[in-house]
């Protein structure tokens, strides 16, 4: 039986982005293993990571431990990951190797050299390069040498945005660079059906939220990346007591971010729910998705809000600027510009055909679903 080995830095990579390519190498005939970092760093709660194993134990996936450092520079933990890795795939003697994120990406491949020489086929998905336009000059000199150097040792590149892609064919040495647009979200799961407004009536009374209220929602960590706070000062000089920011995630900034609520004076609009397993729900409950990143690969959350039939007003970056299309689906503004987040946000809360803008989105979300990246990645590895 053919053999393959699925890789990440972290629990929560495998548990959000690679169950779908597990399932597909199952059912293509290969005996699959994980290897991630299972007990730190991982966005998800230790429950979901427990319930992650638990499943991948009952779909006959070996689960492997390799202590995986989130920073590229704690040099000594990642010198032991790498000896972890090395040794797995020594013994795990794969036909295929399907590895994702910076840390675990370049320690997989390095790990990998020798054995691509005897046939082993080395994949690598890049959610996004550190390194891209606008990025700190530290990202440039750090992360572009090691992907550059990394790029030598794979078969399969895989960008998922069209700005990596278009850098990768001209920069990295991969055999081959192909564009696949993001994970792939369920669209179906997400449209709004006939219980939407009953379920939008309950889910809103639980959160105490009005029912005439506007309510522009966020899904993620609470973190600088994220970038929430630029909302939070742009709702408040939108001065308007009816919108509600609701925000589904937990992180080191939820003091930080409360307390500027409280002082820009929108302290009560502000309702941070911290990690949720309901999010689904949540899009219903929403009247806009708003995504206020500095960076992202590919956004499977706006992904998501757009198959979710909602209107949203996102940061111009690379990712965002493949998905939302000013205008049709929503508005886009700069991360550093609280009048520019200010003006998406007036134009989004007053404009009467957001109703449109989302029916725009989920129409657009369907070249995102999952089945359409399968089918991209069953051709890639097969």
């Amino acid at each position: 039986m053919k053999r393959a080995l699925v890789l990440a830095s972290v629990a929560s990579m495998i548990d959000q982005f690679n169950m779908p390519n597990i399932r597909l190498l199952k059912e293509l005939g290969y005996e699959v293993d994980v290897a991630c970092n299972f007990v730190k760093g991982s966005t998800c709660s230790d429950e979901k990571v427990a319930a992650l194993k638990k499943t991948l134990t009952e779909m006959g996936v070996q689960c492997y431990q390799i202590d995986f450092a989130r920073n590229v520079l704690y040099i000594i933990q990642n010198i032991k990951a790498y000896s972890q890795t090395k040794r797995i795939i020594k013994e795990g003697k794969y036909d295929m190797i399907h590895s994702h994120s910076p840390i675990g990406g370049l320690l997989s491949r390095l790990a990998a050299r020798k054995h691509r020489e005897s046939g082993t086929k080395v994949i690598y998905t890049a959610h996004g390069f550190h390194f891209y336009q606008g990025a700190p000059l530290l990202n440039w000199l750090l992360f572009y040498p090691i992907e550059k150097i990394a790029s030598r040792w794979t078969d399969v590149l895989i960008t998922i945005n069209q700005e990596d892609f278009a850098f990768a064919k001209k920069k990295m040495k991969a055999k081959e660079v192909i564009y696949v647009p993001g994970v792939g979200i369920n669209t179906l799961t997400f449209e709004p059906g006939d219980s939407a407004d009953t379920l939008r009536k309950q889910k809103r009374e639980e959160l105490g939220l009005a029912e005439g209220s506007i309510v522009l929602m966020s899904v993620g960590e609470l973190n600088k990346n994220k970038n929430h706070e630029v909302v939070i000062r742009a709702m408040s000089q939108l001065k308007d007591k009816n919108v509600h920011y609701v925000i589904a995630g937990r992180g080191a900034l939820k003091v930080h971010l409360e307390a500027l609520a409280e002082e820009l004076g929108v302290g009560k609009q502000l309702h941070l729910l911290g990690f949720r397993t309901d999010v689904r729900d949540l899009f219903k409950t929403a009247d806009v998705f708003a995504h206020p990143s500095f960076r992202e690969g590919l956004s499977v959350a706006v992904m998501e809000a757009m198959a979710s039939a909602l209107p949203i007003i996102c940061t111009n970056i690379r990712g965002n600027t493949d998905l939302i299309d000013e205008g049709k689906g929503g508005y886009l503004f700069n991360p550093s510009d609280v009048e520019g987040a200010y003006l998406a946000l007036k134009k989004i809360v007053g404009n009467n055909n957001r109703s449109e803008m989302g029916v725009y989105n989920m129409k657009k979300a369907e070249s995102l679903d999952v089945h359409v990246v399968m089918d991209k990645m069953r051709k890639i590895y097969s």
